[in-house]
């Protein structure tokens, strides 16, 4: 699998993997941990592939409500030719409904994770504390058998998103750059899902991750900086003499000139400016929430106060 996986990335011409989404195989986990491998091999695996293994959620979801299912189909009873020997009484279908309702739930969230034509990543943890939730309410339902179908898909849930270290921390941190969220929303799920104590030190342990991956662009864009075309020679700044009328205007010109170079040196060094980027996004107030809400519009606007950041999102939120 991996040797295919190559394959198809030399010849599509791509070196550059940011995460790998596959479903929840066992051979799967392979897969990733030699394509990572592969990747150190080519000097392209950002932060040593600590993320690069994302767990598909809508096959996620798919397990927690097939053993939801399980529980239903294991209650009935037939006869030896498999039909059913009970009557459904008017308490049966009112059952019936109920789950339909609850299983609804799941059908939503599926097609609204599954979408092609819009961002989801940024989306993955509130629906996952969502869903948590919802799983805690069921719980306390009166009704036994949803009751009983619930706990066996509380055990599903928790054997994938139970256990906070297995969690890919891309999930926390794409919701993180959702400016609808930032470190506001992220640290009261977390604590609401898995306890203050565990809550506190997943934050702390997202935040330094969060910090660690901005370095690596930060650095990334210095090096690319490098490579910009150098400052006008003499004989272009003639032409550029020529082409402005009056001596304020070439004055005025040479300032801005000093001025971009400043900014390339700024770049170049890594400077304090750079590195600030993520502080100032998230010392600013969220975003109000909306339906209509556009992350990449969002982000595309606020692109020239957040260069660097701007990058990193465009791999965060892919």
């Amino acid at each position: 699998m991996t040797a295919c996986i190559t394959n198809c990335l030399l010849e599509w011409g791509l070196d550059n993997v940011f995460t790998i989404t596959v479903d929840n195989a066992s051979s799967n986990d392979v897969t990733v941990k030699e394509m990572s491998k592969q990747l150190s091999n080519w000097g392209t695996n950002i932060m040593d592939g600590d993320h690069l293994h994302v767990r598909c959620m809508t096959h996620i979801l798919n397990l927690i409500v097939q053993d939801g299912l399980k529980e239903i189909g294991e209650d009935g009873t037939s006869a030896k030719d498999g039909t059913s020997v009970d009557i459904l009484t008017s308490v049966d279908w009112k059952n019936v409904r109920s789950m339909v309702k609850f299983l609804e739930t799941f059908y939503v969230l599926t097609l609204k994770v599954f979408g092609s034509n819009y961002v989801t990543s940024n989306t993955h943890f509130v629906e996952i504390a969502e869903l948590n939730l919802i799983l805690k309410e069921m719980m306390e339902n009166e009704d036994g058998n949803l009751k009983e179908m619930t706990k066996n898909m509380k055990e599903k849930f928790k054997k994938y998103w139970g256990e906070p270290h297995k969690m890919n921390k891309m999930i926390f941190i794409s919701s993180v750059l959702d400016p609808r969220n930032k470190l506001d929303y992220v640290p009261f799920a977390i604590g609401d899902m898995f306890g203050k104590e565990v809550g506190d030190e997943l934050c702390s342990e997202v935040k330094k991750y969060m910090n660690k991956l901005f370095d690596y662009y930060v650095e990334t864009s210095s090096k690319s900086s490098l490579h910009v075309p150098s400052s006008p020679t003499s004989s272009d700044n003639s032409s550029i003499i020529s082409s402005v009328s009056g001596f304020g205007n070439f004055v005025n010109r040479g300032r801005m000139r000093t001025k971009q170079q400043f900014e390339k040196h700024k770049e170049v060094s890594g400077s304090s400016g750079s590195k600030l980027e993520l502080e100032r996004y998230l010392a600013e107030d969220i975003e109000p929430d909306s339906d209509g809400f556009d992350i990449l519009m969002w982000w595309k606007v606020n692109e020239p106060r957040f260069p660097i950041l701007a990058e990193m999102v465009r791999d965060v939120l892919s």
